[in-house]
């Protein structure tokens, strides 16, 4: 079977497509205009849409998204959902269209998590639930049926690195999720205090 991973250059998902890469011996592409005549294609922490005319190139093109579609759509719903104070992520493998997390979905699981992961964490757990799904995708493959989605769907905004701010006046309890979310290098939590602009930065002991 020829298998395909694509993703995004320069993000912090890269080492895991490469892991994946090497372990399903499928080759590893970084913009899907290179991508013809796979009949897999798991695209994977890519942040662009691709065009029908694209996704036609290839048998299955299989996006993997952590929200119960069609609910969450948007970006980072991981992080959305660990703010809300969800334990319990559910992560959405469906068949990639023109539009964004609209696709017929194959397969729907749980990430469970402690409450207590921070950022690192949380994005290794990610990539490795990321990794395990499409691995059993592979397993189940060709017998899986897809479903369209169905109900009410909603979206989640993008986060920049202004959603990471503190408020001083509340509690690091009441904060936690959000320190959680925050990445100590690209995008810290801060606060301001009598107009000075302070970074906070939390590690596991």
């Amino acid at each position: 079977m020829k298998i395909a991973i694509l993703t995004s250059p320069g993000q912090w998902f890269v080492p895991h497509a490469q892991k994946l890469a090497q372990k399903l011996k499928a080759r590893l592409f970084y913009s899907h205009t290179e991508i013809s005549g796979f009949e897999v294609v798991f695209i994977l922490s890519y942040h662009r849409l691709i065009g029908g005319e694209f996704l036609a190139q290839n048998k299955h093109n299989i996006v993997i998204h952590a929200s119960a579609l069609p609910q969450g759509k948007g970006w980072s719903p991981l992080f959305h959902q660990v703010l809300e104070g969800k334990n319990s992520i559910p992560f959405s493998l469906f068949e990639a269209n023109e539009k964004a997390d609209a696709g017929a979905i194959y397969l729907q699981k749980s990430l469970n998590l402690t409450g207590l992961e921070l950022y690192e964490e949380l994005r290794e757990k990610q990539a490795a639930f990321c990794l395990e799904l499409c691995e059993e995708f592979l397993r189940l493959y060709p017998a899986l049926t897809p479903q369209e989605q169905s109900g009410e769907e909603s979206f989640y905004p993008r986060r920049d690195p202004e959603c990471s701010e503190l408020n001083p006046d509340k509690s690091l309890n009441e904060q936690f999720n959000l320190l959680r979310i925050c990445s100590n290098d690209e995008f810290p939590a801060f606060f301001y205090k009598n107009g000075k602009k302070f970074l906070v930065k939390i590690y596991g002991a």
